[in-house]
């Protein structure tokens, strides 16, 4: 075999179909029903039927296997299942072995869901107990947990304090990550936080949770579910909605070898300004063909908006010198050098690990998101960084 045989292949893939379900504080419903739901309006939203589907993927926190999923879609029997993560981490990768099935022959149609009852039921910002982590079964986390470094709040403020430090990171800048992606959920009926506004005063009023973290600088604890459906792009033209073409996807553990599953050991790097998107870019890029001059619109993975900041100069929008300027100049809202998370993003929209933002992104391409950004394209999906992360570029067929 050449070289090529391995080589990624841009567009031979895409997003057929996509579906959510509410988002809610208090669903009523099992993760199971949640991710029903919206695979049936991922599948609807293609033209398919049930039947269609013989594949599956998941994130590793989903509590809704593929087995209970098929069957309560009626699908007798799957092809293809597979789940990737960690958490965050996970979405845009997920895609991703989506691809990798139906381009080895694996699988025909996949969906690819994440569902959860992050409010009413698990809520994962509250971490893990200390007691949890003694004892070395959870690895390093017993050198942080027992100290009080239990929660991914506290792992992200550290992060913000470092940036503050170095390069000059201030409340205003975080203030204005959080009043863009409330502008845009404004925006959006669908979102949790639509109609309600959100001023700079509002922000700096806000509660101090993990200083320097408010209360706005934390994403939405959510119930609810997302699925898009994955297939060829020859039989995507042939379905009902416009292809989103899958032009790459890339993932990265970082430098730190620690695994994807571990965040808070990032703390014990040698830089932590040096992180796993980074990397992930540069291959995300590369298959593509692409530049960050080339895209139009980002969902930027927003657990914290810490996060949405380490990821600018990263993915090349911006030197790291520059991201507080960048980000205060008003870039970052539709109609700057680069809008980002135009449902809201999980900071006003909804929290389902980042799979509200490959939606978004494949309505950015066909056109039809409720802040649309004229003649986008190219659209940029990340997943949570760090400890690992993954990302992909859709552009419009």
């Amino acid at each position: 075999m050449s070289e090529h045989d391995y080589a990624w292949k841009p567009d031979a893939c895409a997003i057929a179909g996509i579906g959510t379900t509410a988002y809610t504080k208090s669903s009523g419903a099992s993760v199971t029903a949640l991710a029903a739901e919206a695979a049936l309006a991922a599948i609807e939203d293609a033209g398919l039927e049930p039947a269609d589907i013989d594949g599956f993927v998941r994130s590793d926190y989903d509590e809704a296997s593929p087995a209970a999923l098929a069957d309560t879609l009626g699908i007798d029997d799957i092809a293809y299942w597979g789940q990737t993560g960690a958490g965050g981490a996970a979405p845009c990768a997920m895609v991703g072995q989506a691809a990798a099935a139906i381009l080895s022959g694996q699988a025909r149609h996949v969906v690819v869901y994440r569902a959860l009852n992050g409010r009413s039921g698990r809520r994962l910002g509250q971490g893990v107990p200390a007691a949890a982590a003694v004892g070395g079964g959870s690895g390093y986390l017993e050198l942080f947990s027992p100290w009080g470094m239990t929660s991914p709040g506290q792992f992200f403020a550290m992060l913000a304090r470092r940036h503050m430090e170095e390069f000059g990171l201030t409340d205003r800048t975080l203030a204005e990550i959080a009043m863009v992606c409330r502008r845009r959920a404004n925006a959006n009926p669908a979102a949790m936080m639509h109609g309600r506004t959100m001023s700079l005063d509002d922000y700096l009023e806000s509660r101090m949770i993990a200083s320097p973290l408010r209360m706005f600088d934390f994403c939405l604890e959510t119930d609810g579910a997302a699925a898009v459906v994955v297939t060829s792009s020859p039989r995507a033209r042939d379905l009902k909605q416009r292809p989103a073409l899958i032009r790459s996807v890339a993932q990265s553990t970082g430098s730190s070898r620690l695994g994807p599953g571990q965040m808070y050991p990032v703390l014990m790097g040698q830089s932590l300004t040096d992180l796993a998107s980074r990397r992930a870019a540069d291959r995300l890029y590369e298959r593509a063909g692409l530049s960050p001059a080339d895209v139009d619109v980002a969902q930027l993975y927003d657990c914290f908006t810490i996060t949405v900041f380490l990821q600018l100069a990263d993915y090349g929008f911006c030197s790291q010198e520059d991201a507080v300027a960048f980000v205060e100049s008003g870039a970052l809202d539709v109609g700057g050098a680069l809008p980002i998370n135009t449902a809201g993003g999980q900071l006003s929209e909804s929290y389902i690990h980042g799979m509200n933002h490959i939606v978004e992104a494949v309505r950015q391409v066909r056109g039809t998101s409720t802040s649309q950004v004229p003649g986008a394209e190219v659209s940029l999906v990340t997943s949570a960084p760090p400890p690992g992360t993954s990302a992909m570029i859709l552009v419009a067929s």
